[in-house]
């Protein structure tokens, strides 16, 4: 029987939205990249763009 106390599931859509972020990412990257090297760069800032997103957003709620 599942505790009703748990919040397991309670943030799950926070990583379907964060998943959506990398997506978007790659696709705006990999559109800009013209030479090889430019596509690898393109694959790892599709994933941590979102995050550097977000923590300027809270950045800039905070101050």
């Amino acid at each position: 029987m599942a505790d009703r106390n748990s919040n397991a599931g309670c943030f799950a859509g926070g990583g379907a939205i964060y998943g959506l972020g990398i997506i978007g990412a790659w696709v705006f990257f990999f559109q800009r990249a013209d030479a090889f090297w430019e596509f690898i760069w393109a694959f790892f800032q599709g994933i941590f763009w979102p995050a550097f997103m977000v923590y300027e957003l809270f950045k800039t709620l905070v101050g």
